[in-house]
């Protein structure tokens, strides 16, 4: 018998390699797939006016039928999209660490994190990196990867995708009510882009969305915890095949 289909969208900035230490530890039960982002990793730039629509429909071709959606960050956003103009993609719907109808003071400070990235990218990517590690026990090898992965990024195409990233989650927030998957949003106890608050947001808005918070993690979570994030994800899934 064919194992079932996990689907894992990486984050602003990142690629594929973002998920190889959470994908190691799902290989046994899932087929994993770890496509790329429109705009990163080997694909090609993105223009300035790309939306969340675009980089959904860019997607679309790489994911299976009844698949278990799974977006981090900005891919949590893309697959909230997915989930609600493609059900016939999605068996289940995770979304980790993910941002959801940002507060007048949330919106303010992803901007602030946009105007530091178009003025500075380098200071910006020193930035995410301090946020997203500082205080964890990722190793500096990691770290390093993170960083070189986010600076090899087209800086326009980068900034194009970020822009999606502070504003989409305010046209989904309408829409998330009429998704009818399975769905689980989860995140990091310490994060503090993607709060827990956002998280039971999330949960509240789509029905029947389960929140589940990891005690001690911050924003990278498949990365810093990926034994918490795999069982909590196989755990959630093997729940709703025996529904």
């Amino acid at each position: 018998m064919s194992k079932p289909v996990v689907v894992l969208l990486h984050g602003v900035g990142l690629d594929h390699t973002m998920w190889e230490p959470a994908a190691r530890l799902l290989s046994d039960r899932f087929t994993v797939l770890t496509p790329d982002l429109p705009g990163h990793g080997a694909r090609p730039p993105v223009p300035a006016a790309v939306t969340l629509a675009d980089l959904a429909d860019g997607l679309t071709g790489e994911i299976p039928a009844n698949a278990h959606l799974v977006g981090f960050s900005l891919g949590a956003l893309i697959a909230q999209r997915i989930a609600l103009h493609r059900p016939d993609l999605v068996a289940t719907l995770t979304s980790v660490s993910s941002v959801c109808a940002r507060t007048a003071e949330e919106r303010a400070s992803v901007h602030d994190r946009l105007r530091t990235a178009e003025a500075d990218f380098p200071a910006s990517v020193a930035a995410s990196l301090s946020r997203w590690y500082d205080g964890t026990g990722v190793g500096p090898d990691r770290v390093a990867r993170t960083e070189a992965t986010l600076l090899a990024n087209d800086p326009a195409s980068f900034l194009a995708c970020y822009r999606v990233f502070a504003t989409a989650d305010a046209d989904l927030a309408p829409h998330l009510a009429a998704i009818a998957v399975p769905a689980l949003a989860v995140t990091g106890e310490n994060d503090p882009g993607s709060t827990p608050a956002m998280t039971h947001r999330l949960a509240a808005a789509i029905p029947g969305c389960r929140a589940a918070v990891i005690p001690g993690a911050r924003h990278m979570l498949p990365v810093e915890r990926p034994e918490a994030f795999a069982d909590c994800l196989s755990t959630f899934i093997g729940e709703c095949a025996h529904v």
